[in-house]
């Protein structure tokens, strides 16, 4: 990966000023989904996806899933961040999905803290001194956040918790398994810091990440435009006796012909009321209906989530988190 990016061509300015309404139909999203799917499983040498077990990214994951057969290329590893502050259901959905559809999967953990907490017994917010930490860790810390404390919590959405947990354990694995390519399923309308994203982004700073490129299929996409895609194509093309014309549940006791929650490729939690999978100290349902039957049109998306600072999504963007 020396050379790169000079073997790419890709368009870093497609999708630049645009928004969900550019792509007005479920078709016309999806279609462009592909389109910039394909090229990136073309182009980058040693591409990834970025895989959480959300709504988000497993519809990326079809795509590419879809892609790859249709054209005969390679299905890329998929890349679990691990922070150590998942719900249980999260880890059973993706080793059950990750077996079911024969994935990769590259579990990226910042095993320092990781290490440290099963150490001393540590629960979410108890706090980690900074010089019990690694080199690189330190480095991050002092120098790249630039943070003077002398301990910090074991909390993910926290400006230090939220970088060493996710981005570092991110940036490692990049680098590690020299990934040119990072397939993610962000959307231009869940949050601010994301709605000037293009589909091809380049993130080629040698001084804060691995150069790579992220490769973002659904931007275009709002939420209700996932679940329809899911409920209308993604469940019925991947699970055997689901309605081909496409079905709707009202709950996992109204799956059609005798299937049940495990039988479908979404999380158990959104049909528990979640709207967005954070952690499991720091998100809380939105409902008490499935996600897809919420308000979604009047209400925030991440609403249940609490960090949902701009200021620090704009801060840890920059840093290289998602």
């Amino acid at each position: 990966m020396s050379d790169f990016p000079d073997y790419l061509d890709v368009d870093y300015t497609d999708g630049e000023g645009e928004t969900p309404d550019d792509y007005p139909t479920l078709e016309d999203k999806i279609e462009k989904a592909i389109e910039v799917t394909h090229q990136g499983l073309e182009q980058y040498e040693t591409p990834a996806v970025m895989w959480t077990g959300g709504k988000d990214s497993t519809l990326t994951l079809y795509f590419i899933k879809e892609v790859a057969e249709k054209f005969d290329l390679e299905t890329p590893p998929a890349v679990f961040i691990d922070h150590y502050q998942h719900f249980d259901a999260i880890h059973d959905f993706v080793d059950r999905w990750a077996e079911e559809w024969d994935l990769d999967v590259i579990y990226a953990r910042n095993e320092d803290v990781g290490d440290y907490v099963d150490e001393h017994g540590l629960e979410p917010g108890d706090d980690i001194p900074v010089s019990a930490l690694s080199e690189h860790n330190q480095h991050h810390i002092r120098n790249i956040l630039e943070y003077e404390e002398d301990d910090f919590p074991f909390l993910l959405d926290t400006y230090v918790g939220n970088h060493l947990l996710k981005t570092v354990a991110l940036n490692d694995a990049l680098e590690e398994y020299g990934i040119d390519g990072v397939i993610s399923g962000v959307r231009w309308d869940e949050q601010e810091a994301r709605a000037d994203e293009t589909f091809f982004s380049p993130r080629h700073d040698p001084d804060i990440y691995p150069p790579h490129d992220r490769i973002q299929p659904i931007l275009q996409f709002a939420e209700r435009d996932v679940w329809d895609a899911f409920w209308n194509y993604v469940v019925p093309d991947t699970v055997e006796g689901f309605p081909e014309e496409g079905y709707v549940p009202q709950g996992a006791e109204d799956l059609p012909n005798g299937l049940t929650q495990d039988d479908i490729p979404v999380s158990p939690k959104y049909f528990a009321g979640f709207r967005s999978l954070g952690s499991e100290v720091s998100t809380e349902k939105s409902d008490e209906e499935p996600a897809w039957l919420q308000d979604i049109e009047n209400t925030t998306e991440r609403a249940g989530r609490a960090q949902d600072k701009e200021d620090l999504m704009e801060r840890l963007r920059d840093l290289g988190y998602m």
